[in-house]
């Protein structure tokens, strides 16, 4: 109880001394590891009013409508998060649900199975972060940086990723139906088993996403239930079969 009403101290240095000690509680104790986690959860998404604050006082300054940078409290909170013991409790969710990191530095964040649905996640970079069965879903993405992220079963329909840097990313059982990937990069990227129905993959780069089709990282069934266009840049093993072929007219025909 000391260290949560740290929290509410108006000294940064004294929050800062709360979050921590909270962080040394979880690691020593498994019953208070579901409840420090919501604590912190609900610390982070506190901040996201003063955030709204500081992003009209920035556009008023300078026309920028963009996101302020995270305060260092929030970061080391979210570090916390990201740090805490893999115990795999099955009440263990953290609710981040629609709020605004653009332009965050979440590298190797450990956010696997958070509630991110809505967040706004353009341009941050979450390079070999675990979101493995995180709930992403409308979440916003665009140039975001996911190298070798591991987004595995994580639920991504209707997210916006355009233009979002996939490389080597694990999307393994990933819900990608209705997710928007134009321009997004797939570079040795593994898709399989992913679910692709409706994607749009107008000028996205799969080329070499599936690396040697035994592995079966892409197949052209998945392919042929995204949308896909002319623009669509596929493996040689897939582009050519006759599925993929037909889906690329009708989708260039329903789009005229």
């Amino acid at each position: 109880m000391a260290a949560i009403k740290l929290l509410g101290s108006d000294s940064r240095t004294e929050r800062l001394g709360g979050i921590y000690a909270l962080e040394r509680i979880m690691h020593d104790s498994t019953k208070d590891h579901v409840t420090i986690l919501n604590v912190l959860a609900a610390y982070v998404r506190s901040d996201q009013f003063a955030a709204d604050d500081r992003a009209t006082d920035s556009a008023n300054v300078s026309g920028d409508p963009s996101s302020a940078p995270l305060p260092e409290d929030v970061k080391a909170a979210l570090s916390v998060i990201a740090r805490r013991p893999e115990r795999h409790l099955s009440d263990e969710w953290v609710d981040l649900r629609s709020m605004d990191f653009r332009g965050a530095d979440l590298r190797e964040a450990d956010l696997r199975a958070v509630d991110l649905r809505g967040a706004r996640l353009e341009e941050t970079s979450l390079r070999g972060a675990v979101l493995s069965m995180a709930d992403l879903r409308g979440a916003y993405l665009r140039f975001a940086n996911l190298k070798g992220a591991d987004l595995r079963s994580a639920d991504l329909r209707g997210a916006d990723l355009q233009v979002a840097d996939l490389e080597s990313a694990d999307l393994r059982k990933a819900k990608l139906s209705g997710a928007v990937l134009r321009g997004a990069s797939f570079l040795y990227t593994d898709l399989g088993d992913a679910d692709c129905r409706r994607a749009d993959l107008r000028e996205a780069d799969l080329a070499v996403s599936n690396g040697k089709a035994e592995h079966g990282y892409l197949s052209p069934a998945q392919v042929a239930k995204a949308r896909i266009y002319r623009s669509t840049r596929l493996p040689a093993a897939v582009a050519g079969q006759a599925v993929v072929l037909n889906r690329i007219e009708r989708c260039e025909a329903e789009n005229r």
